[in-house]
């Protein structure tokens, strides 16, 4: 045994703890603290669990102590990464997956311009200002615009400014403008749960200021010319916005989308369902790992069947932003492409 967790034989990912007593291993596919595995005694004072994976497989995980419910650090990896909320995960790729490089600048890659700006909150449930982060891409002519919902993760945490920058100078995709947008924090179920209060605030409030500070394409010249990006909630969002607004958003990005909770479909679905703004195109990609799989493929025959042109696209990681980040760029490529 090497003095690095996991050791990966085939498709056999193997962890290994040493001890008296090992902790519980928590990750993606058992749903974290909810569902925590035992150890096996593998020796004396030696303990291990393993898990088969895809070849091409991301994961993050932990070890965790139920009798405190604290998460215990991997000694056996450094490699760790920020879920958003509280904690640090360990993490690891399967050989056959790695990184995006697009998350690293190329070499003489002209960059983008990012600026900071503060916005009333208007009709959202917060009172006060919100922060925007505009990106002006590094070209002269009019561009169509990309607004991102959670936006300060995927500036931050998916680095989609240096994705873009790489795409737009590969040629890979057409040169797009894009407006980062905060979430409400705890008011950011209330914003992206199908919220007409956020359409308004985007419609009146970031889209003048886009307009103002970009050098955007004329929609009313090229319907639908703007696309919409977001995660979980925020993918729920991306979907209800291209079907509110389809005349502004025709291109639409949902990644592990929310479609159903708690038996219950969101308005989304009930749009689509009255085959709302036929004209959008649809990208949606989910993990393997991720609770939310079974209603990313519910959703699929009822897209089709009512007519929606729409691209899924299935891969093998959970629900966090190092799988958004490594699979946004072909849901860029897809809808703005050359």
């Amino acid at each position: 045994m090497s003095g690095q967790n996991p050791i990966i034989e085939g498709n056999k990912a193997t962890f290994y703890w040493h001890g008296k007593s090992a902790p519980q291993f928590i990750d993606d596919i058992h749903m974290w603290e909810h569902a925590p595995q035992k150890m096996k005694r593998a020796g004396k004072d030696l303990w291990e669990y393993s898990i088969e994976l895809p070849s091409t497989a991301y994961l993050e995980y932990s070890f965790y102590e139920p009798r405190t419910k604290t998460r215990v650090v991997d000694p056996l990896n450094n490699n760790t990464v920020f879920n958003g909320i509280e904690h640090y995960n360990h993490f690891f790729y399967m050989p056959k997956l790695s990184p995006t490089p697009l998350a690293k600048r190329g070499k003489n890659v002209p960059r983008g311009k990012v600026t900071y700006h503060s916005v009333d909150t208007w009709m959202l449930a917060d009172e006060g200002k919100r922060d925007v982060y505009l990106y002006n891409p590094p070209v002269n002519q009019a561009v169509p615009l990309l607004v991102v919902y959670d936006g300060t993760d995927y500036l931050k945490r998916a680095m989609l400014n240096v994705i873009v920058d790489n795409l737009i100078h590969e040629k890979r995709i057409q040169p797009i403008a894009m407006a980062f947008l905060q979430n409400g924090d705890d008011h950011r179920g209330v914003e992206y749960a199908c919220s007409d209060a956020t359409i308004m605030w985007l419609d009146n409030v970031i889209l003048p200021l886009a307009r103002k500070k970009l050098n955007l394409l004329d929609v009313t010249k090229q319907r639908g010319a703007y696309g919409v990006l977001g995660a979980s909630f925020g993918g729920l969002m991306s979907m209800y916005t291209g079907l509110r607004m389809p005349e502004i958003f025709g291109k639409i990005i949902s990644q592990s989308g929310v479609f159903e909770a708690e038996g219950r479909d969101f308005a989304a679905v009930d749009l689509i369902k009255h085959q709302q703004a036929h004209s959008i195109r649809i990208w949606m990609d989910i993990g393997h790992f991720d609770w939310l799989l079974e209603d990313n493929r519910r959703m699929q025959p009822i897209l089709h069947e009512n007519g929606y042109d729409v691209t899924y696209h299935e891969f093998s990681g959970g629900h966090n932003y190092t799988c958004w980040r490594d699979e946004v760029s072909i849901a860029l490529e897809s809808l703005f492409g050359d």
